[in-house]
């Protein structure tokens, strides 16, 4: 069954009125007759592209018939004279009512002639009649409309008028203007809604992350970093509060704005770990949530000695703490019982450690009827002495036969002459008419070549492990036996460079500790 379309003209549109009024003019008749066509053929211009038509409609056959008769046209559009046949079919068409012919070359039937059983309805020439339309029927079983060629689109473009066509441009620009005003709409739209969404996002609290350096803090059991926080956000409110972030820097939560950041007081770590607080401020700005500061704002917490800590460091540590740097005010309480601990424990272990020093000083003062002097740091506990008078004999712990130095007090004038085998290492003056004379083996010397078999002395006279010592003893370890022995000394015995090597040393650490006694 062909397809077809019906129009339905309703009496309370305006081509009702042209079915009521009987009493119009012909002139008018006509022209809504014409105007009524007019519309008929835009909506089977419409249908083409929606419909198949059958071979009544269109027919590739009567292409060049439509062509000459468009061709017809064209030159009459030109002004050129109608031939003889032109001139009698118009007469005729004239004649046959004076109707205007259709643009489509389709009839047209005015509504004014259709019966009034007709119910104001007509059927489109050429398109047949079309069944009831059931709306339960599946889209699928509705068969597709097939899109007319090129060639027959072509040749309805150049049938239709001039005046259609005009019609046509103005719904076209129509249609462009009402979709660039939906255009405009949607992106003023979208305008509106990025500006909700930076609306709304400087109103959204920001997780940002900061530098922290706090060497063996852990806040799951220690309590936790209090940030000052300083400034305003993008509402240009003021802002000023203490937030907390581990030992990884995370933990503040700001809008964004404007801020400066500072540690306000010291962590306590699990130990009582009380760290230095760092006087840096940094500037930063938050402007996305998840954003890393640690470039612009990183704080390094250091750890003093504990017996430097102060009670006032304590405190401001706890207060944060209970504040909510430790996660209740108990635990902070116990947080701050380790810290007094720890400092307390460590001033007992340095006050411990300056009473031995004051006892060890006094164990290494030694003092004679005319001077006194503190044995070298580098030799208490290695050596021993015995005095007699105005001399002083140090020696090898231990071992009374092994002097290091002997100290002998001489009057101004007087010569001073050394034990067979010593050599004066050294002279003091006390500024009192007496000078001290230092005196010994040159062990740097003696030790070496005793034990390459080149001295009288036997072998067994210095083990090698006294033999090492009688050498660090004598100059300070700041060189090994090895380079002294084969490099500084040699085998071959530089007694002057192995005398240098230890009155060099006693110089340094020995003959200024001696003074006169008061």
């Amino acid at each position: 069954m062909e397809p077809r379309f019906w129009v339905h003209c309703c009496p309370d549109i305006e081509l009702g009125g042209y079915m009521k009024d009987e009493t119009m003019g012909q002139e008018d008749a006509v022209q809504d007759a014409e105007a009524c066509a007019e519309a008929l053929e835009s909506l089977d211009q419409i249908a083409l592209a929606e419909i198949t038509f059958d071979d009544s409609s269109v027919n590739v056959q009567d292409e060049p018939e439509i062509e000459a008769q468009l061709d017809d046209q064209d030159a009459k559009d030109d002004g050129a004279a109608p031939t003889e046949d032109e001139a009698g079919h118009e007469d005729t068409e004239s004649e046959a009512g004076n109707q205007p012919e259709s643009d489509t070359g389709e009839e047209t039937v005015l509504l004014d002639s259709l019966p009034a059983e007709d119910s104001l309805t007509r059927e489109l020439p050429g398109l047949g009649s079309a069944p009831a339309v059931d709306e339960t029927i599946a889209m699928g079983d509705i068969p597709l409309p097939s899109v007319p060629s090129a060639r027959e689109a072509e040749v309805r473009h150049r049938k239709m008028s001039p005046k259609r066509r005009n019609l046509m441009v103005a719904g076209i620009v129509a249609a462009a203007l009402v979709a660039g005003g939906a255009g405009y709409a949607a992106w003023n739209g979208y305008q509106q809604e990025q500006a909700a969404a930076v609306a709304a996002n400087a109103h959204t609290m920001m997780s940002v992350q900061i530098g922290v350096h706090a060497a063996g803090l852990d806040c799951s059991t220690s309590s936790k970093i209090p940030v000052q926080v300083s400034g305003q956000d993008a509402d240009g409110s003021s802002v000023s509060e203490t937030l907390y972030v581990d030992e990884h820097g995370r933990g503040i939560k700001l809008l964004p704005g404007d801020y400066t950041l500072s540690i306000a007081a010291s962590p306590i770590a699990a130990d009582g770990t009380i760290y230095t607080v760092p006087s840096t401020k940094a500037q930063v700005t938050i402007k996305s949530d998840g954003q890393d500061l640690s470039s612009q704002a990183a704080f390094k917490l250091k750890v003093p000695s504990a017996d430097t800590v102060t009670d006032d460091q304590i405190d401001a540590a706890a207060k944060y703490a209970e504040e909510g740097g430790a996660s209740s005010a108990a635990t902070a309480k116990v947080l701050q019982q380790a810290a007094t601990a720890r400092r307390d424990a460590a001033v007992n272990a340095v006050s411990a450690q300056k009473a031995q020093a004051a006892r060890d000083a006094d164990a290494r003062h030694k003092a004679t009827d005319l001077y006194q002097l503190d044995i070298p740091v580098e030799w208490y506990g290695k050596v021993e002495t015995w005095q007699n008078g105005s001399t002083l004999c140090i020696y090898l712990a231990g071992d009374s036969d092994t002097p290091i130095v002997t100290l002998v007090a001489v009057r101004e004038g007087e010569s001073f002459t050394p034990d067979e085998g010593d050599t004066v290492l050294g002279a003091a003056n006390l500024g009192n008419g007496y000078t001290v004379y230092a005196s010994g083996p040159v062990y740097p010397y003696v030790v070496p070549q005793t034990i390459n078999g080149r001295t009288q002395n036997p072998v067994s006279t210095y083990p090698m492990d006294s033999a090492i010592e009688l050498v660090e003893l004598t100059t300070g370890n700041r060189y090994t036996y090895s380079q002294i022995k084969n490099v500084l000394v040699g085998k071959d015995g530089k007694a002057d460079a192995a005398t240098k090597l230890e009155t060099d040393y006693l110089a340094q650490i020995l003959l200024p500790s001696i003074k006169a006694q008061d």
